[in-house]
């Protein structure tokens, strides 16, 4: 059984950072590429971004490029999202799906996601 537990949401400061994981299991980790998705009050999902099987391409969506760094640890089955200079505007729930390093990720399993705050 597909496994994904997000972790390490909490509320933030504007302009402070804040790195999530998302534990694996019940799969080959490190087969498969992975993305970051999320969704903010009122919205729909999200894709934020996308890492190969073997972390060496990753992607981002406009929003968040130059801010967030998607990385992943294949010998610990961890996926991380490290999210610096955070505005209010990156206020959601974050998920990380499985089998996809782009925005095609409809129908994909995701975690239960943790929530993220930016606000003052």
């Amino acid at each position: 059984e597909v496994q994904l537990v997000e972790s390490g949401g909490v509320l933030v400061q504007p302009g402070g950072s804040l790195r999530l994981s998302c534990a694996a299991s019940g799969f080959t980790f490190r087969s498969f590429a992975m993305s970051w998705v999320r969704q903010a009050p009122g919205k729909g999902l999200e894709w934020v971004s996308g890492i190969n099987f073997s972390g060496s391409t990753t992607k981002y969506a406009d929003s968040v490029k130059g801010r967030f760094t998607i990385s992943r640890d294949n010998a610990q089955n961890t996926l991380y999202l490290q999210m610096n200079s955070l505005k209010p505007e990156d206020t959601a729930v974050y998920y990380c799906v499985k089998g996809t390093m782009n925005s095609n990720y409809s129908g994909l399993p995701r975690g239960q996601g943790t929530q993220v705050t930016v606000s003052a």
